[in-house]
């Protein structure tokens, strides 16, 4: 089976009940990947995700937790998370009453499997729509 890899996080908006909507994009590969605005500094939302021939896969999250994305920042690039200086994405966790046990985090170049088991401890699953 071939590994795939997280190379961007989307934030779609929401649906109709309020819940916060996401694209998880893999790839097979993690070298090359580029997308428009990646080299924004700071992101400051203009950033697009990849250019489609990098993504083989796409997980679709729904739920009512928030993240914050690196593509949205006033402070970092997309780039800083491809190097490993930031996140992609993390649980935003600014509403919340007190510190959770765990926090969700995606790095750039993490793989399909890691992201899954992450979000299985917080009883979510994406639901994988596209693969190439």
């Amino acid at each position: 089976m071939e590994k795939l890899y997280l190379i961007y996080i989307n934030n779609v908006g929401k649906d109709w009940k309020g819940n916060n909507l996401y694209e998880f994009l893999y790839s097979n590969e993690i070298e090359g990947i580029e997308g428009d605005e990646w080299d924004s500094m700071p992101a400051s939302g203009r950033p697009e995700p990849p250019h489609e021939e990098f993504v083989k896969k796409v997980g679709k999250l729904t739920s009512d937790f928030k993240l914050s994305l690196v593509q949205e920042s006033d402070t970092f690039c997309i780039w800083d998370a491809v190097d490993g200086i930031i996140a992609l994405g993390w649980e935003n966790i600014d509403d919340y009453d007190e510190y959770p046990e765990t926090r969700l985090w995606f790095k750039f170049g993490e793989e399909l499997s890691s992201v899954n088991d992450k979000l299985y401890e917080k009883d979510i699953v994406l639901d994988y729509e596209k693969t190439k």
